[in-house]
């Protein structure tokens, strides 16, 4: 029997029985609810063949560990299909928009990310496989079911991947506010977006393998934004650009 985890949240699970139905084992719900939204998910595990069982808050609560489960839980495999970057460059037809994360631990942030990337249309999110978070149940419910639509690429090395981006004329931009300003910037054409840890920003390896860096120009007196606010912006900024110029052509700064 393949290894198994848990995930908790109806936009989590049910996204997972739109995408994935023969990966999912067993769906837990609240007695307690008989709602339209516990009906419509029950009619979903219905079509899909999954054993739905009803059980009360406490034990839901320790499926989802003591998580904001919102009454569901579900028993689903624990790997995720495998897709490389090539799998994903191969198959876009539209020049790559690639959102890459430079050891972003927290699986919230992580999971807003995601929604993020699934929202404005990234291809893929490229995460390092140390000092980083990986696609957990909490990172899943945060993600509302991105989780199991846009392609997380673990790497062991970020720096080399990012010069293999560039060897492909995917042209990697950092973000930091030290940057040049996003109002300015040439941000259409094949791009990877790298966006730094929480507090900590970009590494200074990590820096010096991008081709430029881009700020999010701010009025108030907060510094910076949260890493997922700051992707959504930048993510949209590149969609924006797409809109304006659809042939999509790469920003002009020399290599």
């Amino acid at each position: 029997m393949p290894a198994t985890r848990t995930l908790f949240g109806f936009h989590a699970v049910i996204a997972r029985l739109r995408q994935r139905p023969d990966s999912v084992h067993t769906i837990y719900v609240d007695g307690n609810r008989s709602d339209a939204r516990v009906r419509d998910l029950l009619t979903r595990a219905k079509s899909a063949g999954v054993e739905v069982h009803t059980v009360d808050a406490a034990r839901l609560a320790a499926l989802a560990s003591q998580g904001p489960h919102q009454g569901v839980a579900a028993i689903v495999d624990a790997a995720l299909p495998h897709v490389t970057l090539d799998d994903v460059l191969e198959a876009s037809a539209e020049p790559p928009l690639l959102l890459v994360l430079d050891g972003v631990t927290d699986p919230h942030n992580l999971g807003a990310c995601l929604r993020s990337a699934d929202v404005f249309g990234a291809h893929a999110v490229i995460v390092p496989r140390d000092r980083a978070v990986g696609v957990n149940a909490t990172v899943a419910k945060a993600a509302s079911g991105a989780a199991d639509t846009v392609p997380v690429i673990t790497v062991t090395n970020l720096a080399r991947t990012l010069n293999e981006l560039k060897e492909r004329e995917i042209w990697v931009l950092g973000a930091d506010v030290a940057g040049e300003s996003l109002f300015e910037a040439d941000v259409g054409g094949a791009i990877a977006w790298v966006l730094g840890a929480e507090g900590a920003g970009l590494r200074r390896l990590t820096r010096e393998s991008c081709d430029r860096v881009v700020g999010i120009p701010v009025q108030g007196t907060v510094e910076s934004l949260n890493v997922s606010v700051a992707a959504g912006i930048c993510l949209f900024a590149a969609r924006a650009a797409r809109r304006r110029s659809p042939a999509g052509s790469p920003p002009p700064t020399a290599r």
